[in-house]
């Protein structure tokens, strides 16, 4: 099940490239063919997105989250958003856990003059970065430090992230991101985020998660095959950490237990959870992909 996939209007032409240094964004005319659908229209964005070599790219020896090619990863994420999550270009976005700006670097092409991102992170120069090469060219989007404490991205950080509370008012975003956030947290600071979540979150409102659930399939193919993580599904759960002696490197969640906890606070699934198959199963995706609504009907 998929949600209807609208396209910004800077994707019925080109996408918005950049030209380098800090000069402002402008639109290239390009030979684009004609397109008969969104769901078209969404695929040549992102594969714009993929070659367009004047987009902000960080150097490699800033990188500090994952693997793979920067701006095709964050082209794929891009359509997961849209078509999974019904992100729309005009919708006001939060990144919890923004690293340094591999989602927000496509969402600057998708999202459209009345649409906004803000970004959040524990890691300094990463938001550094985003500053320098993001905002300086799209306004809109705004970068935030957050001194949390993380074993491995902050250790020095001077607030445990366990109580963490966000700079925004209540009922701020439209659309709230974690891509392989939560394979990072503990349950008490997942808890402190999904209260966060919820009293950030409009009416209506989707988060958008990637992450590590454990269910009976997981389980099955985790103890048959030769994992990438090691997670030890015959211990207790919820939390499963894939390196106990480097904690907060990889955690898994028991699946019914992070589903719970989330409707808790009154986020519930849009759709099934689409598994990845970083457990072993058959899918197209790595992580597990995870889109909770918000279930209170208040005022729009």
């Amino acid at each position: 099940m998929t949600a209807a996939v609208p396209v910004a209007a800077s994707a019925a032409g080109a996408p918005q490239q950049t030209a380098p240094a800090h000069a402002p964004p402008v639109r290239l005319v390009t030979d684009r063919p004609p397109l008969d659908s969104a769901q078209q229209r969404l695929q040549w964005l992102c594969e714009q997105i993929t070659r367009n070599r004047f987009l902000p790219l960080p150097p490699a020896e800033l990188l500090f989250v994952g693997d793979g090619d920067f701006r095709a990863i964050g082209a794929e994420f891009l359509r997961y958003f849209v078509t999974d999550g019904g992100l729309r270009p005009n919708e006001e976005v939060l990144e919890i856990g923004c690293g340094i700006g591999r989602m927000a670097v496509p969402l600057t092409q998708y999202l459209s003059e009345t649409g906004a991102y803000q970004g959040i992170d524990v890691v300094q120069s990463g938001i550094d970065w985003c500053r320098q090469n993001v905002t300086s060219r799209y306004p809109s989007f705004q970068f935030h430090h957050l001194d949390l404490q993380h074993p491995i991205y902050n250790p020095g950080g001077s607030m445990a992230a366990d109580k963490v509370q966000l700079p925004f008012a209540d009922k701020s975003f439209d659309f709230i991101l974690l891509t392989s956030v939560v394979t990072h947290l503990s349950t008490m600071e997942t808890r402190a985020y999904a209260g966060e979540i919820a009293r950030l979150l409009r009416p209506r409102g989707r988060c958008f998660l990637s992450l590590f659930l454990i269910d009976d399939e997981a389980r099955h193919q985790l103890r048959q095959g030769q994992p990438r993580l090691p997670f030890d599904v015959g211990a207790e759960g919820p939390e499963y950490q894939a390196h106990p002696d480097h904690p907060g490197g990889a955690v898994a969640y028991d699946e019914t237990f992070f589903l719970r906890l989330f409707a808790e606070h009154g986020l519930q699934p849009n759709q099934p959870v689409q598994h990845g198959h970083w457990s072993g199963r058959a899918a197209s995706n790595y992580q597990d992909i995870c889109v909770l609504g918000k279930v209170d009907a208040g005022p729009l």
